[in-house]
């Protein structure tokens, strides 16, 4: 890597910190929908081999997804911040 490579690389990192900052409450799982009549929303969550369901309802259901997706983003991001790491990290670049 050049010196402007790990100069960008760096600024990267830096970005990504605050969008890391930035993405606000999280949860590991998926919102379902169950039932044959009478469909309704949970939460569902498979933790040491067991799967955990929380009722939502109608009310809780856009938070719940909403704090999934911000999941979704933080392990986005902390994938990239991964690449960038070990490039650095390769490089004898790392502070």
């Amino acid at each position: 890597m050049t010196t402007t490579e790990i100069r960008k690389a760096r600024q990267q990192l830096v970005r990504l910190t605050r969008q890391l900052a930035a993405i606000g409450p999280a949860m590991r799982g998926t919102v379902v929908r169950i039932g044959t009549r009478n469909k309704q929303f949970y939460f569902s969550l498979n933790k040491d081999k067991k799967t955990r369901l929380i009722y939502l309802g109608r009310q809780r259901e856009p938070i719940a997804r909403r704090f999934s997706a911000n999941y979704k983003k933080l392990l986005a991001i902390a994938e990239e911040m991964t690449v960038l790491n070990m490039e650095l990290l390769k490089n004898d670049a790392v502070k």
